[in-house]
């Protein structure tokens, strides 16, 4: 088969092949010293044609909308792929749909449920390269975490396909002879999702994977940075026999997204709202949702603690430094972002972090082999992290790495000394890669100091004391607990958090009861 090729207007140039779709693109960056980039290197994103999908995903029909939207590669700029931009009608009709399926999806047995989203995992497995490789281009993560997070993503659906079948309601002993007492497990209904652009796979399956073990039905409104990895889902959902209506995908652009999550929080038919995203956006949401007395599940802001005691192996804590802080360059809701280290050791560790920052990290486009930085998601992210360097050097900090903005969304990986509480680093979540280290004496101050936040997502601390590891980890106000690591998400585990952090728990055996409602059955009249 020949291999088409396709300028448009815009001066991108496209070739279409065995089945397979190739955008070719140049990335011009500047160079920085110590971390060199490759100049006007082109990048492809090829990848099997079915899998790029630009329409909304409805009752199991591909949909147009009036309009579109571009999706944007945030290393360069360019636009990937236009996608159909849906508002409220497409949104109600997705709704309606998912209504209307919940009827017959709840009436297919666990084991069922149980087959299909095992088929789903075994999919995602096997285009697990092509799902990644759009996760690089519209999220900007280094292919190497993009493959992680497919794996991560797929891991959901295969531990909700093994949970279906365990969704036990109780029987109850009865003070009456002639009754019993049967609490039942039913699934709550409709679920509208609203996911965000930073984990753009895995957010998904981890709210829909469970909703569908429980017996629920989906209307998913992914990102608008990232609806391509939504609809690539929707595909693989399709091939593994999803019936019509049970999973569906409403994408819109940021000027349509209130009107469309409006539809999704408010549909008398919605039982359910699961969102991730800004804990500020979360109480929109909350706030919509009231007014029909939905369910609702919120993973909101996190704003972590990192805490180095004395007693701490100062390697370990700096491996762990740069797991957690520097994972898809500093953007995911549980990266460090305070870190406090005790004073013993403070020189030390600020040393040894700033050589490890020197040798690991590399910025360039996330399909460079090489990148282990990629872009921040927009010119907006990069401008807080530039704000937040400026405010912190006005009153005081230094640089010691890093600290520059760079063209276009992409910012220096940051090291910062000397740092206080007062600075607007440690009272709000960065969500890029400014590592703040800020000097403490005892551990009381650090607990104080970690605590003193409005969220309570995570919160790491590396000690070697076992009385302290105690006390910390029950003291520090947070829902997830890393000790001696910084790296603690997986599906097996719960995931919330505390405070203003949210509401509920995904994954684990408890993120399916989030659909779930109990039933209390009386069954009277029994002859003793």
């Amino acid at each position: 088969m020949a291999t088409a090729f396709y300028l448009t207007s815009c001066g991108q140039i496209y070739s279409r092949a065995m089945g397979s779709f190739c955008l070719l693109r140049s990335l011009c960056l500047p160079r920085q010293v110590g971390l060199p980039l490759v100049m006007h290197r082109q990048y492809s994103l090829d990848i099997s044609a079915q899998l790029l999908r630009t329409q909304g995903y409805v009752n199991g029909q591909w949909i147009n909308a009036p309009s579109t939207f571009p999706v944007l590669d945030p290393a360069t700029g360019e636009e990937i792929a236009k996608v159909a931009d849906c508002g409220p009608a497409e949104a109600k009709l997705a709704v309606d749909a998912a209504y209307k399926a919940f009827y017959s999806w709840k009436q297919h047995t666990a084991k069922e449920r149980s087959v299909l989203l095992r088929k789903w995992y075994d999919l995602l497995t096997l285009n697990k390269e092509d799902l990644a490789k759009l996760i690089t281009f519209e999220c900007g993560k280094p292919m190497k975490e993009s493959l992680g997070e497919i794996a991560y993503a797929a891991g959901f659906l295969e531990w909700f396909s093994e949970e279906a079948r365990r969704v036990y309601g109780d029987v109850v002993p009865s003070a009456a002879k002639d009754r019993r007492i049967l609490l039942l497990k039913q699934p709550v209904g409709v679920a509208s999702i609203i996911t965000p652009w930073n984990f753009p796979s895995a957010m998904i399956t981890r709210k829909v994977g469970a909703a569908l073990a429980a017996g629920c039905t989906i209307v998913v409104k992914p990102a608008e940075d990232t609806p391509l990895s939504a609809l690539a889902l929707a595909e693989l959902a399709s091939q593994a026999g999803i019936p019509a209506g049970v999973f569906n995908v409403v994408p819109c652009s940021r000027e349509k997204t209130p009107s469309v999550g409006a539809v999704l929080c408010t549909d008398p038919l919605v039982g359910k709202v699961s969102f991730t995203g800004s804990t500020a956006t979360g109480k929109i949401l909350l706030k919509l949702a009231a007014d029909t007395v939905k369910r609702v599940s919120m993973e909101l802001g996190g704003h972590a603690p990192f805490i180095v005691f004395d007693s701490a192996d100062v390697d370990k804590a700096v491996a762990g430094a740069m797991n957690s802080k520097f994972r898809n360059s500093g953007q995911t809701c549980v990266c460090s972002n305070r870190f406090l280290v005790q004073s013993k050791i403070h020189d030390c560790f600020i040393e040894k972090l700033g050589k490890a920052m020197d040798a690991e990290l590399r910025l360039g486009h996330g399909s460079d082999p090489n990148t282990t930085q990629g872009p921040l998601i927009n010119v907006r992210a990069s401008e807080k992290v530039e704000h937040q360097v400026m405010d912190a050097v006005s009153r005081g900090a230094k640089v010691l790495r890093g600290g520059k903005r760079l063209d276009g969304s992409f910012h220096q990986p940051t090291l910062l000394a000397d740092v206080t509480t007062d600075m607007l680093c440690t009272r709000e979540e960065t969500f890029g890669p400014l590592l703040p280290v800020i000097r403490f004496s005892t551990e009381k101050e650090a607990l104080a100091i970690a605590n003193a936040s409005h969220v309570g997502l995570a919160g790491y601390f590396f000690s070697q004391d076992v009385s302290q590891i105690w006390r910390v980890a029950e003291n520090l106000e947070v829902g997830m607990v890393g000790v001696n690591e910084g790296l603690l998400s997986t599906p097996e585990a719960s995931f919330g958090g505390v405070k203003q952090s949210g509401l509920g728990r995904e994954g684990s055996k408890y993120g399916i009861e989030e659909y779930l409602d109990v039933k209390y059955m009386c069954f009277g009249g029994l002859t003793p």
